[in-house]
């Protein structure tokens, strides 16, 4: 094996790599935000006594958790346009995440209300709550501090996700990668440190995660 280590294309790339973190930072960030939208108004609709309303949600989230993300950013990425709506990548790319992110999102809510007791509920009509007063208040922040954990594991998935955006072209940096490996011939080199940069940017999520998580979920301790 007569193959020679030359990170020389890698580091005068590096600025662009620095950028393309930047940018999957941006999408898994505008992702989750979107997904979190989805995933609450999902559980809203999930528990409707409209019927119709429930098989939309609960046939949204089957369609989502049973097709490959590649195959629904590229359904997005040439559906959209047939629809009258052009976008450019990188929003295509932050609603196919987002809408991927939210179908798994309302399971793991809807899961985490299903575990408050409904005696809180009534206590919470009985004292002249209205019901979305009750979810707001009632609910949804115990039921998140009770899915936490899962619900910001599903979100470090969602941020490697993003390397997915790459096939259309979506600024991140799977996509800075690929062009300078296309460039350099460099393969091993370019995404041996990609690799590196996709570890940092999960540990630094999830650093993101448990710090908000010792702002927002902990319990007082007097």
């Amino acid at each position: 094996m007569n193959y020679q280590l030359d990170f020389t294309p890698v580091i005068a790339g590096l600025p662009s790599l620095l950028l393309g973190c930047l940018g999957t930072f941006l999408l898994a960030i505008c992702g989750m935000l979107l997904a979190i939208v989805i995933g609450i108004g999902g559980v809203a609709l999930r528990d409707s006594p409209f019927k119709p309303l429930r098989w939309l949600v609960i046939g949204f989230v089957e369609l989502i958790r049973n097709t490959p993300f590649l195959v629904q950013i590229f359904f997005l990425y040439f559906a959209l346009p047939l629809a009258g709506i052009r976008l450019d990548p990188t929003p295509t790319a932050i609603i196919a995440l987002g809408i991927n992110g939210g179908a798994y999102a309302i399971e793991i809510i809807r899961g985490g209300v299903q575990s408050i007791s409904r005696g809180q509920m009534e206590a919470g009509l009985a004292l002249g709550l209205h019901k979305a007063q009750v979810f707001r208040l009632i609910i949804l922040k115990p039921a998140l501090r009770a899915i936490y954990p899962s619900l910001t594991s599903q979100f470090v998935l969602l941020t490697l996700s993003t390397s997915i955006a790459s096939a259309i072209s979506a600024y991140e940096l799977t996509s800075v990668s690929q062009r300078i490996e296309s460039e350099s011939f460099r393969s091993f080199e370019v995404y041996f440190t990609v690799t590196i940069f996709y570890l940092v940017i999960s540990w630094l999520m999830m650093r993101l995660f448990a710090l908000f998580s010792a702002r927002y979920f902990t319990y007082p301790i007097k």
